[in-house]
């Protein structure tokens, strides 16, 4: 399958199954974070994986995750993020979410669901998971095995704008 065909296919997963996530598809998960390129290779990522039961019922009092059986919270170390000189703009977002997407890529290439949350309470995940000063959650990565028709991967021609709304070619 080519890229753009992955890219395609996945789809956010509201809705899960309660088969776990094998052991080698949440290594293989991990690696695709672990050689995710980050702003001067500081590699900033300390990932959170949580799968037990009283782990994801923690969670709940600061996400929705819809029932996956493992989740991911993609933290950061801010203390480690590259810092751009002339601006003086911290990565750590961008390095997270590159991280996260790569991530997100290889579950669907496994034949699994995700769903990227951004709407949580990031004090509930640091009292909860015991998160060191400088360690701030930024994503959240559900994952497991979708329950219900897929989406579409054809979805994308209504869904998303064409590219003559969103590409400028030399200037604005």
């Amino acid at each position: 399958m080519s890229f753009i065909q992955l890219a395609k296919r996945r789809y956010s997963v509201r809705n899960y199954t309660s088969q776990p996530v094998e052991e080698e598809k949440l290594g293989a998960i991990l690696e695709a974070g672990r050689v995710a390129p980050t702003g001067a290779n500081v590699q900033p990522q300390r990932i959170l994986l949580l799968r037990e039961k009283d782990s994801l019922e923690r969670l709940k009092k600061a996400a929705n995750v819809f029932g996956a059986p493992a989740v991911l919270v993609v933290c950061g170390d801010v203390s480690a993020a590259w810092t751009r000189p002339f601006d003086g703009k911290n990565i750590l977002d961008i390095d997270l979410s590159i991280v996260t997407d790569h991530m997100m890529l290889a579950a669907t290439d496994l034949g699994l669901g995700t769903l990227w949350v951004c709407y949580f309470d990031p004090e509930i995940i640091k009292k909860e998971f015991n998160l060191p000063e400088n360690i701030v959650p930024v994503n959240i990565l559900a994952v497991g095995y979708a329950s219900g028709e897929p989406q579409s991967a054809d979805r994308h021609e209504k869904e998303r704008k064409p590219l003559k709304e969103t590409v400028f070619y030399e200037s604005f």
